[in-house]
């Protein structure tokens, strides 16, 4: 692995706040969209939010934007953070570009994406998003499920200290301990190993859960950690 994160959907929301969180941390990133002038741009906007940050000097910031495959290709983790109608069609242009990497899906397939409701789930017919990307990656690349249920806009706001269990599946233990790796450098977080891929259809659904809860108590921010777990990640 050479230690190099792709997030394609880096412009959106989730991808953008895993970038400039592993940007900030001092990993190597690239950020991928269908159109790389955007990806370039939030690149941009990566560089500028962390140019008031004590943490990191500028010169260490290792954030590049490219289009989707290019991104890809170059990384030996890959988080897809795309829309669920997205999520097919951007796999079957990058599947080429993933035959050295692991692929993480963080995909939930609200009913919001198709202008339904945000606490209601799509039916996918292979059981889970996580699934249908596992049929759609080569079958060579180990593919986890993650990040589902942590705030977009915690990890945008670097005041903000994320307070949430990243809890993964997936059927490939290096695989899992590759990631778990990189979860840790976010402050906040902690992997947590939810066992075999199929359990991302839980995992998934939680995500309509947890707006449920941030509209009933008027946050937007709620998460998800597990107790009474030794030393877990």
């Amino acid at each position: 692995m050479n230690g190099k994160i792709a997030v394609v959907g880096g412009t959106g929301d989730l991808g953008f706040g895993l970038a400039l969180r592993w940007a900030r941390a001092g990993v190597q990133v690239s950020i991928g969209s269908r159109d790389e002038k955007k990806a370039q741009d939030a690149a941009e906007r990566v560089k500028a939010t962390l140019r008031t940050d004590a943490l990191l000097p500028l010169q260490d910031v290792l954030v590049s934007g490219f289009e989707n495959a290019q991104a890809c290709s170059q990384a030996s983790i890959v988080v897809l953070a795309v829309p669920f109608p997205a999520q097919a069609s951007i796999l079957k242009s990058i599947r080429d570009s993933l035959k050295d990497s692991v692929l993480v899906d963080t995909t939930v397939p609200l009913a919001a994406t198709i202008g339904g409701r945000a606490t209601r789930l799509l039916g996918v017919w292979q059981g889970s998003a996580a699934a249908q990307a596992r049929e759609l990656a080569p079958t060579s690349t180990p593919v986890l499920a993650a990040f589902h249920n942590v705030s977009a806009e915690v990890l945008q706001d670097l005041s903000a200290t994320p307070d949430c269990d990243i809890l993964v599946c997936g059927d490939d233990k290096p695989a899992k301990e590759s990631l778990f790796s990189v979860v840790k450098l976010i402050p906040g977080l902690r992997p947590v190993d939810a066992g075999p891929l199929e359990m991302a259809r839980v995992v998934e659904s939680i995500t309509a859960l947890l707006i449920s809860v941030n509209s009933r108590y008027h946050v937007h921010h709620s998460g998800i950690r597990i107790t009474g777990l030794p030393g877990a990640g």
